[in-house]
């Protein structure tokens, strides 16, 4: 490798990264939408697979960060976007290992915060794959994006106002602790899922 080569920008290699991270992103939450309906092991699975294979990517990306003098985008901005996606399956991974040690089934609050979850990460990855070519589209999606993280936390407000409405028994108060943290893994999700998109946008106001 030449000089001119070791500083060329190593634009591809970080845009395809980020792209496989926000597709495996969107992976695992199509998986645990899937286990929000029917509760099946193999849903589970899968959503711990694609965290784990998301985190393979990162750790690469990460690498190559550290190997790159010159980037396509701003160094600071592919770590910060890398490691929010990679956030977004960490919590879906957390909450489908919460709902197995607290024996919790699926509930209609679940099942739209999920939903909405997976339309985000969607959004997320069509904005990653139109930063460079067209980031006014990027912009587009990340805007769609924040709009569904929004409606997330209006389900997750809903979700905790129903579970405070008096407690009847012991076991109701245990549930309603276990649920809580529940709920709280999907709203952190989310906050991540609204970081990204405003990542996305930061780097889209630099670039044009």
């Amino acid at each position: 490798m030449g000089l001119r080569d070791f500083f060329k920008p190593r634009q591809s290699n970080f845009l395809r990264l980020l792209m496989d991270q926000a597709q495996k992103t969107q992976e695992g939450m199509e998986a645990l939408e899937e286990y929000m309906k029917a509760e099946e092991e193999r849903w589970a699975k899968k959503v711990a697979q694609s965290e784990k294979e998301e985190d393979e990517l990162r750790r690469i990306l990460i690498d190559e960060l550290n190997r790159t003098f010159v980037t396509p985008i701003d160094r600071e901005d592919i770590f910060a976007l890398s490691r929010a996606i990679d956030d977004i399956l960490d919590y879906a991974y957390s909450t489908v290992d919460e709902m197995t040690i607290f024996d919790v089934e699926p509930n209609n609050y679940l099942q739209r915060m999920v939903s909405l979850l997976r339309e985000a990460a969607e959004e997320i990855v069509h904005g990653v794959l139109q930063i460079k070519q067209r980031p006014n589209l990027a912009a587009e999606h990340a805007a769609r994006a924040k709009a569904l993280e929004n409606r997330v936390e209006s389900v997750y407000r809903e979700a905790i106002a129903d579970l405070f409405k008096g407690p009847k028994n012991v076991d109701d108060i245990v549930y309603m602790l276990k649920m809580r943290e529940i709920y709280r893994h999907l709203s952190n999700a989310a906050d991540r899922g609204d970081e990204a998109a405003n990542i996305i946008g930061d780097i889209v106001v630099k670039m044009t």
